[in-house]
Order: C-alpha cells, then sequence, then structure tokens
C-alpha cells in the first residue's frame, strides 16, 4: 500500500525521500520532546485518513515535562512555555533549574553611599561642634589696648593665667576649694608658653617676680598712666589694672611679644579635671599645706578637681615656696593637657564634650583668639610633658625685698631665642 498521500507523484516522493539507504523512509529521531503518533495511525489495518488534505499532522513538541508545546490536533492550543517562563526547558520561577534570577546586590555601590554618608555626618557634626565650641569663648581681653610694644618674633608666645578668682563659688564651695573668701583677683600663677617650629617652652614667671610697672593705658578708663620707676610683685600688675596692664608689664621688663593671652579661675580649673575623669601624676614627695587643703603622699595616684586645685596652689609647704609651687603647676598642667588629648577623651563623645564645655565655660582669652590658637596651645603642653619641649622657671638671680629678681643676661639670651624661634639653651638653675 502507498503510504504517501495520492497527490504526490514519485518525483515528489524522490524529492524528499531520497538519501536513505534503507527500503523503508527514514525513522525520527528518539527525541524525547517529540511526541509519536499512536500506535495504529497512518500505517496498519484500520488506521483513518490523515487530515489537513492528506497531510501527515506534525508530532507535537513538548518539553519534557508534560508541558503543551505545538497543538497536536488535541485542543492543547499553542503555547510555547512563554506563558508561564519556561522557554528553553526551564525548570522553575525565576529561571533555568528554579534558580532566583533577581539582580545580585552591587556592594560597591552600597558600600560607596555608606562611606559618603559616614563622611557627610562627620562633616556636619565637626562643623557643628566648631562654632558651638567657638560660641562659648569668652574673648573679653583687648590686647590693642597695650601700648609700646615689643616687636613680634618667630612662633607663637601665649601668656597663660591662673587666676584667684572666686567668681561663681558658693560659700560651701569655697570651703570646699580652700580658697577663703578674698575680695577681687589675683593671679595665682603665670606661664609663657613658646610654640614654635624647633620645640615647644614652656617658662613659669613666679608671682614674686620683682617688676618695674611701666606707663600703661587704662583698660577702662582709656587715661595713660605714666611709668614712675616704681617696682612690685609681677601679680600685682594685674590686681591694679588687669590682664593689659600683666601683659605691658611682662613685655616691658622682657622684651618679649605676647600674641595671646588665656586665663582660667579656681572654679573652672577644678571643673575640668573632674570632667576628664581626673589627672594622674606621679607626686616626688608627699607633702602637706593647711591653706590649700593639700595632703598627698609620694607615688603615682589620680587627682579630682579638689585634690588638682590643691596641689597646684600649695606653697607654704615648700622652702623655696614660689618656685616649687611653679614647677608643680608646670607638671600638672601638662599632665592635664596630655590626659585632655588622649584617644579615651577625644573619641569617647561622653567625655569629650563635658570636657570641652568645663574647659570652654572657664577660659578667658583674647579677642583675637580662634579655637585653632587654641588647639595649638593645648597641643603643645602636650608635647611639653611628653618630653618633645623645654620646661623651666624664669631665670633667677637672687631677691630684693622678699621678691625674686630676674637674672637679666639669662633673659635676654632666652628673649633672643624664643624671638628666633631657636631651641633654647638657657637653664634657670
Amino acid at each position: 500500500m502507498n503510504d504517501w498521500p495520492e497527490a504526490w507523484s514519485d518525483d515528489n516522493r524522490n524529492r524528499y525521500g531520497r538519501g536513505s539507504a534503507s527500503a523503508h523512509p527514514e525513522g525520527a529521531r528518539a527525541m524525547r520532546q517529540v511526541r509519536r503518533p499512536a500506535s495504529g495511525a497512518y500505517g496498519g489495518p484500520g488506521r483513518s485518513a490523515p487530515p489537513y488534505g492528506g497531510v501527515p499532522q506534525q508530532p507535537t513538541y513538548v518539553d519534557g515535562q508534560g508541558h503543551g508545546g505545538y497543538d497536536d490536533g488535541q485542543g492543547d492550543g499553542y503555547d510555547s512555555g512563554y506563558n508561564t517562563g519556561h522557554v528553553y526547558g526551564g525548570g522553575g520561577p525565576g529561571g533555568p533549574g528554579g534558580q532566583d534570577m533577581r539582580p545580585r546586590p552591587n556592594w560597591r555601590r552600597r558600600i560607596k553611599w555608606t562611606a559618603i554618608t559616614l563622611v557627610t555626618v562627620l562633616v556636619v557634626t565637626s562643623v557643628a561642634t566648631y562654632f558651638w565650641a567657638d560660641s562659648k569663648l569668652h574673648r573679653d581681653v583687648d590686647l590693642s589696648k597695650v601700648i609700646d610694644r615689643p616687636a613680634t618674633g618667630d612662633g607663637t608666645n601665649y601668656l597663660i593665667v591662673g587666676s584667684d578668682s572666686r567668681e561663681g563659688l558658693s560659700a560651701a564651695d569655697k570651703k570646699k576649694l580652700h580658697t577663703g573668701s578674698a575680695e577681687g583677683k589675683r593671679t595665682d600663677s603665670m606661664m609663657i608658653l613658646h610654640v614654635g617650629d624647633n620645640g615647644d617652652t614652656l617658662i613659669s614667671l613666679p608671682r614674686d617676680s620683682n617688676v618695674t610697672i611701666p606707663s600703661y593705658k587704662g583698660s577702662t578708663s582709656g587715661k595713660t598712666y605714666p611709668a614712675t620707676g616704681r617696682q612690685t610683685k609681677l601679680n600685682a600688675a594685674y590686681a591694679e589694672d588687669g590682664p593689659t596692664l600683666l601683659v605691658r608689664t611682662i613685655e616691658a621688663n622682657m622684651g618679649l611679644h605676647i600674641d595671646h593671652y588665656v586665663e582660667i579661675g579656681f572654679a573652672g580649673f577644678a571643673n575640668i579635671v573632674d570632667a576628664v575623669g581626673g589627672v594622674t601624676i606621679d607626686i616626688d614627695k608627699g607633702f602637706k599645706d593647711s591653706y590649700s587643703g593639700a595632703d598627698f603622699k609620694a607615688g603615682k595616684q589620680k587627682l579630682n578637681g579638689d585634690q588638682a586645685l590643691a596641689f597646684v596652689r600649695t606653697r607654704h609647704a615648700f622652702a623655696a615656696s614660689d618656685l616649687q609651687r611653679t614647677k608643680n603647676q608646670q607638671k600638672f598642667l601638662s599632665a592635664l593637657a596630655h590626659q585632655v588629648a588622649t584617644p579615651s577623651t577625644v573619641l569617647n563623645p561622653f567625655k569629650l564634650y563635658p570636657t570641652m564645655s568645663a574647659g570652654l565655660d572657664s577660659l578667658t582669652v583674647d579677642k583675637d583668639m580662634s579655637l585653632w590658637d587654641l588647639a595649638s596651645m593645648f597641643w603643645a603642653m602636650k608635647g611639653v610633658s611628653g618630653g618633645d619641649g623645654v620646661s623651666m622657671n624664669m631665670p633667677i638671680s637672687g631677691s630684693t625685698g622678699g621678691n625674686l629678681v630676674w637674672d637679666k643676661g639669662k633673659v635676654k639670651t632666652l628673649v633672643n631665642e624664643l624671638n628666633n624661634d631657636q631651641k633654647v639653651t638657657v637653664s634657670s638653675e
């Protein structure tokens, strides 16, 4: 029986069936996705005639899992798998083998934006902190009122003053801190800190130093007072007309230009020490002083605000009262600056901001003092305490009427070295 449609000629058969060496047409490849006609169809006894004008219906394409492809005449319709996402034998939702085809996280982009956010927060916080701190500085000293000033030299000279001001202290505070109730303000300590490229130098000026009061312009009256050759203790200049006369007196007696002025009172000093959590210091020899309330044993120990104030104010316990006190003051202030600059303070906002607040609230500075100048001063103090600079007393040659007389030759050499920002070779011994 002829298996080819009646309308096809031998030529057609030869054209489409040629190439097989077998007497029978080449069988369909054994492919899982090709559905063969049911047994008995188009051949054998009882088979029905092919539909579609005698052309055998093409086999149905399936995807290997029974999902429809091309219509086999049984009403499956044309699907091809596109409506389910199974284009090339896809195994499930999201892509081949059921894998999730969502885009992978762009970690480089995430890291970039995280870094940008952190930098932005840091900048905003830093700027806000700067303006907050700058607004708390008390710029009450006008050095432009100081007359007949020496020429400026290289480097920067800070006059650091600790006053015995009791301002803001209650009766209980005065008793606790052993400050007494004297009226007015005097200088309990005076230091010059030179910050330069060849090392920093911290020089203590004994408050009992014998000085000559020069001509000066009154800080409030504006009146000029001529020099009379009057000699007195250095701290009396401050008591007479405040910071500007003190600066004028130091400049006139030393010949050194003072660039900035910094002052702190009793209460402020104690508050800074407490805010930083106390300051550890090594005391060479124990001492007591009923006037200041000091009672210290030798050795390393941490001092709170009250104890620190007693330590830097004590002078009656020493034979060379004022000179030993200035050494203790230098030692403690350097330790304090070192403590403030440690990572445990700088990187801890719960300690840094209270310390800054306590310090800035209690400082009085000149009108030209910036936060950068103040920071430079503290870093220099820290450097001196770490051995990167020189710490010394004013060179003394003797005394007169109970006042200490400066060694004029050594002072001249010292000032020349500071003005030229040279390494200091002068000794106070």
